[in-house]
């Protein structure tokens, strides 16, 4: 897709910022340190590395500004990713699109403004890295070089948050990155009392592959039950290598009997697969699954996980190739 069209394609960019999964996220000490930089540097009162969501613009990171969000109606940042250049503003009174801004008129009085597009390798403006004082002035080009700098190393950091969370065999979410955005979900689910499932996944017998064919066939394997869970995601579902053979599943707003059948189908769907080896031929294995609703007597993740695994080993110890779902507690 070329530049104009990336630009204007907004639920793309949309999809793109949530792919990060840094939104809402707490206080990271890389993005605190590159505000305070800037703070410094440009000596500018305000620094803010500045993340635009479909109807707000939140903070990950900030320096003389109170607010963590603000409505993205408002925002400088809403125009600054919406090209490819920096954004400067020498006066925001003498500006038609800024003069009557609540975040000029009021605090924190911006009358100046420099902002850097935040852009992903796919070529999407996720944000900006933005510097703000509170009296007009001229940033040079030196400014805007410096700045430029440290918005390279944003978009760095961003990417590497992203990485650590990513199993690069499979593509699913490391254990790490799983537990971290099960434990928002578990908590958004029960505070508004929603329903959500855990799906426990265990390929049946798999020492049995690597012995037989090898750690690369094994590797082969994994990704082809992961490419096949993939196609049963929902964009809100999440998907996770938690070590080894074992996968988990959990899936917001879906029920216990729900998710039992979306997990046997995954399960029927992998039992018929040919796994393709690269060397030629195939062979076939099996998955056993665990699956558990949540349940306000779960006061963590780990009881969570640990009520889907105990299905899992029911499963298990019942002959493989099965599903087990727990009880309502």
């Amino acid at each position: 897709m070329d530049n104009a069209l990336l630009l204007d394609d907004d639920d793309g960019r949309v999809a793109a910022l949530r792919r990060l999964d840094v939104l809402d996220t707490a206080v990271e000490e890389p993005f605190e340190k590159i505000v305070t930089l800037v703070r410094t540097v440009l000596a500018v009162p305000v620094a803010t590395v500045t993340l635009v969501d479909r109807d707000r613009q939140w903070f990950k990171a900030r320096r003389g500004l109170e607010q963590s969000e603000t409505p993205r109606a408002v925002s400088f940042c809403t125009h600054t990713i919406q090209q490819r250049d920096p954004l400067i503003i020498e006066n925001a009174l003498a500006d038609p699109r800024f003069a009557d801004s609540p975040l000029v008129v009021g605090p924190p009085y911006v009358r100046s403004y420099a902002g850097i597009p935040l852009r992903t390798p796919e070529g999407y403006n996720v944000g900006a890295l933005c510097a703000m004082d509170t009296r007009p002035r001229r940033f040079s080009p030196a400014d805007i070089a410096i700045l430029s700098n440290f918005a390279n190393i944003v978009c760095d950091e961003l990417e590497l948050r992203l990485i650590a969370q990513v199993d690069h065999l499979t593509g699913a979410l490391t254990r790490r990155g799983f537990v971290d955005q099960a434990q928002r979900e578990m908590e958004r689910t029960l505070r508004y009392g929603r329903a959500s499932s855990l799906i426990m996944i265990d390929v049946d017998h798999f020492k049995r592959v690597n012995d037989t064919y090898g750690h690369s066939i094994g590797d082969q394997v994994l990704k082809q039950i992961a490419s096949l869970a993939e196609t049963t995601l929902r964009p809100c579902d999440l998907f996770g290598r938690l070590g080894g053979e074992e996968f988990a599943l959990l899936m917001p707003e879906t029920s216990g009997a729900a998710a039992l059948v979306v997990a046997e189908r995954l399960r029927n769907t992998i039992a018929e697969h040919p796994m393709t080896l690269h060397g030629g031929g195939t062979i076939h294995v099996t998955a056993s699954f665990g699956v558990a609703e949540l349940s306000a007597s779960f006061n963590t993740l780990t009881a969570w996980l640990e009520r889907a695994d105990t299905m899992l080993y029911a499963a298990k110890s019942g002959g493989r190739n099965r599903t087990q779902l727990a009880e309502p507690m």
